[in-house]
């Protein structure tokens, strides 16, 4: 449960950073999906979220 609460939070900043992710690459990733619903763009980062999931656990382990 505690997993899905962080991946729907992980959803929501990167839909509210989206266009500062996307001048350093991420969200045009294969496995990242955008889609429109009720004419709002939704962005849903699957593979971005892994990416910097793997990022921040080396960062911790150097640390």
């Amino acid at each position: 449960m505690r997993w899905l609460l962080v991946f729907i939070v992980a959803c929501l900043i990167f839909n509210g950073l989206q266009h500062w992710f996307s001048k350093l690459g991420l969200g045009r990733l294969p496995g990242d999906l955008r889609f429109r619903v009720g004419g709002r763009d939704w962005f849903v980062p699957i593979t971005s979220s892994l990416v910097l999931s793997l990022i921040v656990g080396l960062i911790s382990l150097v640390v």
